[in-house]
């Protein structure tokens, strides 16, 4: 007998439809799998065999062929396990087929016959949904993570013996399973605890309102980290449609899956956007991702969120190269031998430094680094990544009458605000593009949405030449402008804009063109 069941397989955050195929006729007693398979998915038969044996199922001594396609596309992850059992339950005539036409699979069996978790869920019932599908099975784990996907009817079940008597029609309570959305910001350190630095506020106000690339650079105990910490509070919510990419992004890595541990009727997807500070002892692969089985890196899971890489210099040089294609591209596509995947990775970097080792240059009175030193420590920085950063602004250590005065700055909920509108004023302005920020703005579209009176030309060459800027800098300065003509709720940018958006470039003269 033959039978055949839907399932997927997860191929950066979207899923590729996989269709497993079992016959059972006479011949000598075999269990063979076929299709292109790695090492875990041929483990499955085993796996099942002894699942099956312990759910009270004995495979006649028949032979028993399972195959899996298409047979070009390597099959790989335990999400197989699921499929494989009720294919052959199937073919054995135990289950009827009708109850399988239409309804994807996936979920990893235990030899006791329990069905665990798998990471990728999400995707897999998501397009699943797209494709026309009527229904999904999979671990009673995943329930919560696959009811995000809304429209289409979600089956968990937590044994091989549930899977059975659903298949059969048996009675079956569905249980709700909704996730909960958490409030935005009610854990963010808030600005207002931050007095003094009115020049790195604006700063951090600025960037958030275009979402551009923002660097931070001073002395130690100037308040860098602290002030980037602070970057979440003013950030508005995320988006429905964000909500469900990044969810789709969590979901593959499995985090999305351990957040709804222990949890039957509920789970939690953070309406905030997303901070990652990963350390800089950081690898390349848990940067940008990667693998045996590839995962999404940290840039990924920062996805319209912020990546914080505090210490910059400190990462290795060959780790922040890695950055530069994502920041132009906004996502990162890995090659493997065994195929390619591409996970989006649009996010708003911020990254903090000190001048040099001992973080004092160039005040020379405490300095104690030599000028080789100096520029070794800043040359770990590349030009090409400083070309990719919007905004460069140096905090200054806080004189003492401030730091006495003890007064609190402006509240997150009042930047906020202006934020919002700043962003309101953008959306509405690129309704119909492809992007939707300042800081995304094609270098073909720049004349277009950054136009500047013949006056405004002229000043612009003027620091052109004189900075010695490059084409992707000169378009950053635009583009800053432009964001803060937004902030002004102005419809052209004003030579006021242009200035600060330029002494926004000025760090680069000061730290890496000095002779």
């Amino acid at each position: 007998m033959y039978s055949i069941v839907s399932t997927a397989i997860v191929s950066g955050i979207r899923s590729i439809p996989v269709s497993v195929e079992a016959d059972v006729s006479d011949g000598m007693p075999v269990f063979e799998m076929v299709g292109f398979l790695s090492p875990e998915v041929r483990e499955a038969k085993e796996r099942v065999r002894t699942a099956l044996r312990n759910c009270g199922i004995m495979l006649p001594a028949k032979r028993i062929t399972v195959n899996f396609t298409p047979a070009d596309i390597r099959k790989s992850g335990s999400s197989f396990d699921l499929p494989v059992a009720a294919a052959v339950l199937a073919a054995l005539g135990l289950v009827p087929k009708e109850g399988l036409t239409g309804c994807l699979f996936a979920g990893e069996v235990g030899l006791s016959g329990d069905v665990k978790t798998v990471p990728g869920i999400l995707p897999m019932v998501a397009d699943a949904k797209e494709r026309g599908m009527r229904c999904c099975i999979v671990p009673a784990g995943n329930r919560s993570e696959a009811a995000l996907a809304e429209g289409i009817r979600i089956c968990g079940v937590d044994s091989i013996d549930g899977m059975i008597r659903l298949l059969r029609g048996d009675p079956w309570q569905e249980k709700e399973a909704p996730f909960n959305i958490e409030a935005t910001g009610e854990n963010t350190p808030d600005f207002a605890e931050i007095g003094g630095q009115k020049l790195v506020r604006r700063a951090c106000e600025t960037a958030v309102s275009g979402m551009h690339n923002l660097l931070l650079i001073g002395p130690p105990g100037a308040g860098k980290t602290m002030i980037a910490k602070r970057i979440p509070s003013i950030l508005p919510p995320l988006e429905k449609e964000e909500q469900m990419e990044l969810a789709r992004i969590y979901s593959v890595s499995g985090l999305l899956m351990r957040s709804a541990a222990g949890r039957t009727a509920s789970g939690l997807l953070p309406a905030a956007r997303p901070f990652r500070a990963p350390h800089h002892t950081i690898s390349v692969q848990g940067l940008a991702g990667g693998g045996a089985r590839p995962k999404p890196g940290e840039i990924s899971l920062a996805h319209k969120g912020v990546l914080f890489l505090d210490e910059l210099p400190e990462f290795q040089k060959k780790t922040l190269e890695i950055l530069r294609q994502p920041l132009e591209e906004k996502c990162v596509r890995l090659v493997r031998l065994s195929g390619s995947c591409e996970y989006p990775a649009d996010f708003m970097l911020v990254a903090a430094m000190n001048p040099c080792k001992c973080g004092w240059y160039p005040d020379m009175q405490r300095c104690t680094c030599s000028q080789a030193s100096v520029r070794r420590y800043l040359e770990r920085v590349s030009k090409p990544l400083l070309d990719r950063i919007d905004i460069s602004v140096e905090a200054q250590r806080i004189p003492f009458e401030e730091l006495a005065k003890g007064e609190r700055g402006e509240a997150s909920g009042e930047i906020r605000r202006r934020v919002t509108a700043a962003h309101q004023m953008q959306r509405e302005r690129y309704r119909g593009e492809a992007f939707s920020y300042n800081s995304q703005i094609p270098a073909a579209r720049i004349r277009e949405f950054c136009a500047l009176t013949r006056e405004q030309e002229t000043y612009m060459e003027q620091i052109y030449q004189r900075l010695e800027l490059s084409a992707r800098a000169y378009h950053k300065i635009l583009k800053v402008a432009r964001t803060l003509a937004d902030m002004d709720q102005e419809k052209r940018i004003e030579k006021r804009h242009l200035s600060e958006a330029v002494c926004y470039r000025g760090l680069d003269q000061k730290y890496w063109e000095r002779p």
